[in-house]
């Protein structure tokens, strides 16, 4: 792993076919929240998202809603920023693939890979599912003979000359990179290994215009379109300005220079750990550093579907909950952090939000924020408080949770939190102060003033580790702690 002070961080870039939903979210957050750790520890942080809008689903869908395709991808790109300024990201760039710096650098990988020799024309059969936008090779589908995360849509076959792109030539590259640790978990490192091990098809990375003309068109070929991968794939660095100036101090800074990390869902690990690498072979650019692979979000043990209509909004999520909370969107973080396995698929529903609500924010950090203020901003004076903050400004995080979140296991740091509150919660029934503080005995009221002196500053510790995940949440804390005021209303209401 890279040892630099920058640190460069990007989602994948969804489709724009469909508003948002709690899997996007469960990236975007978990991103966050790195980002917001590494700038923590005094790094230089870079972190990219954005939309990727061309391809064939998109082309489908602006026809089925009687739009152009800029019109289509205009108005669901505004959708996927509207919930990153919902859910709060602190993102610092978001790049469309319809951007004009991205068309140039799509352009500029091209031509040096063609330069190279590692895309040529050729007749082939291809066996397209335009559910995932990707070539399928016979090992890849299902008995049926279909794409298994697309079973309901037939597979595009079609035979015509096209541009392919030398992926075989990269096989021995690819499997040097995972030796090093490309790839979280090791089990989806394993899976890419084995898929590369097995052998590698060269791959088109062209459409016809006549059949699908949304796309960057084929430098010095106007018949032919860009295929979507191989020209959303580079989101990821012009997003830094690569291929737009000659020497691009972002570009140089946080990817060559930097340590880069991608989040992407298990769907995607083919087109992220191995045709994303192989581009970057060819084109003689550093490799990433760690691609994080997310496993899915399920409801009601089936993977999300509109066509079920078990699929979960993350605007819904934050419009209930403003009703009983300060601040919604954390516990929309909260949920896609706690609730979610770092790495395995997760079962999330409604009700299953709702129960962790009521666990661990009302009944939780709620509760042990009014009953611990109303202790201390009765009983202790502002000396107490002023020492109190004092302590916690020069206060670190734990070591544990800190290598928690530095190896990316954004569910377990946030479980050591929740563990921290319940923790607080036993030493104030243990030692019980508000009992102790109407004692007629003086030394047992200065003992009792000590554990709310304590328990107040342990609540202060729990929102230093809490402000990465739900950082309006954390600060409101903070302020309630140096303030040394109740709530005027409870951070999280009863449902």
């Amino acid at each position: 792993m890279s040892k630099s002070n920058n640190f460069y961080i990007t989602t994948t870039l969804p489709y724009v076919n469909a508003d948002p939903h709690i899997g996007h979210a469960m990236e975007f957050v978990r991103a966050d929240v790195i980002a917001r750790f590494q700038r923590s520890l005094g790094k230089e942080v870079f972190f990219n998202t954005g939309t990727d809008e061309h391809g064939q689903k998109i082309w489908e869908g602006a026809e089925k809603e009687n739009l152009t395709p800029q019109e289509y991808v205009d108005k669901y790109s505004e959708r996927f920023k509207d919930f990153l300024s919902l859910a709060n990201i602190s993102y610092d760039a978001f790049i469309r693939t319809t951007d004009q710096k991205h068309i140039e650098a799509a352009k500029k990988m091209w031509q040096i890979c063609l330069d190279k020799g590692d895309i040529y024309k050729a007749k082939q059969k291809i066996k397209y599912c335009v559910g995932c936008e990707m070539e399928k090779t016979d090992s890849e589908l299902n008995e049926e003979g279909r794409c298994p995360d697309h079973p309901n849509r037939d597979l595009v076959i079609t035979e015509e000359e096209n541009y392919f792109f030398r992926f075989s030539k990269y096989q021995k590259d690819l499997l040097a990179l995972y030796e090093r640790g490309l790839v979280k978990p090791e089990s989806k490192q394993n899976e890419i290994k084995n898929f590369v091990s097995e052998g590698l098809h060269d791959f088109s990375v062209s459409r016809l215009k006549t059949k699908m003309p949304w796309g960057v068109e084929v430098p010095n070929d106007q018949d032919h379109v860009m295929y979507v991968w191989f020209d959303a794939l580079n989101s990821y660095i012009s997003t830094l300005n690569w291929g737009i100036e000659d020497n691009s101090e972002l570009f140089q800074k946080f990817w060559t220079d930097g340590e880069v990390v991608q989040y992407c869902g298990k769907d995607n690990n083919k087109s992220q750990s191995a045709i994303w690498q192989a581009m970057l072979f060819s084109t003689g650019l550093k490799n990433s550093d760690t691609i994080n692979i997310n496993g899915h979000i399920i409801s009601g043990g089936v993977k999300m579907s509109k066509s079920i209509g078990n699929v979960i909004s993350p605007f819904e999520i934050v419009d209930k909950y403003k009703e009983y909370a300060i601040f919604p969107e954390d516990v929309l973080r909260f949920m896609m952090c706690h609730e979610v396995s770092t790495y395995e698929d997760s079962d999330v529903t409604k009700k299953s939000i709702d129960q962790a609500y009521a666990a661990y924010l009302q009944n939780g950090i709620g509760n042990q924020v009014n009953r611990i203020l109303k202790l201390s901003s009765t009983y202790l004076n502002e000396k107490d408080t002023e020492s109190i903050i004092s302590r916690l400004e020069s206060s670190q995080l734990s070591s544990d949770y800190s290598e928690l979140l530095q190896n990316y296991k954004v569910n377990e740091a946030l479980h050591m939190v929740t563990d921290k509150i319940k923790s607080l919660d036993e030493y104030i029934q243990e030692k019980a102060p508000f009992k102790l503080i109407k004692s007629e005995n003086e030394v047992e009221q200065e003992e009792a003033r000590e554990i709310i002196r304590d328990s107040l500053y342990m609540l202060g510790d729990i929102s230093h580790h809490l402000y990465f995940f739900m950082p309006n949440t954390s600060m409101k804390i903070y302020n309630f702690i140096k303030d040394n005021q109740m709530p005027e209303v409870p951070l999280f209401n009863r449902i």
